[in-house]
């Protein structure tokens, strides 16, 4: 398989982690454990409103990975946006996570797979 193919496979299935996470589990509320974190974190008041906010959000980042627009800026962001969530979590609500602390692993592992997809497989437009 090509580096190009990998990588369309790869893009597809880190966007796709995006779009489930934020339209299913908060925008739609499947996964009550978000709003959870969210009130450990943010408050009881303004929980609900946070994690739509935030699902919309992971919806706009499906949409920007998708496009292909700066596409470098995306996966940084996306690696900052990851770590910054996963270290907060970590710090005030490991109790809530789905793996407990174990969560950082994956966290890890899913920038690892974003980095190496946009700045090591992805191929060089010459």
């Amino acid at each position: 398989m090509s580096k190009s193919v990998i990588n369309k496979i790869l893009t597809i299935l880190i966007s796709l982690v995006w779009l489930v996470n934020g339209l299913f589990a908060k925008v739609l509320g499947i996964v009550p454990r978000h709003q959870e974190i969210a009130a450990k974190i943010l408050g009881d008041d303004i929980s609900f409103i946070a994690v739509k906010i935030i699902g919309g959000l992971e919806i706009c980042m499906f949409l920007w990975i998708i496009s292909g627009k700066f596409a470098k800026l995306c996966a940084v962001t996306q690696i900052v946006i990851v770590m910054t969530m996963n270290v907060l979590e970590f710090l005030i609500a490991p109790n809530l996570l789905l793996f407990g602390r174990l969560n950082i692993v994956i966290a890890l592992i899913f920038v690892t797979v974003i980095y190496i997809n946009e700045f090591i497989i992805k191929p060089k437009l010459h």
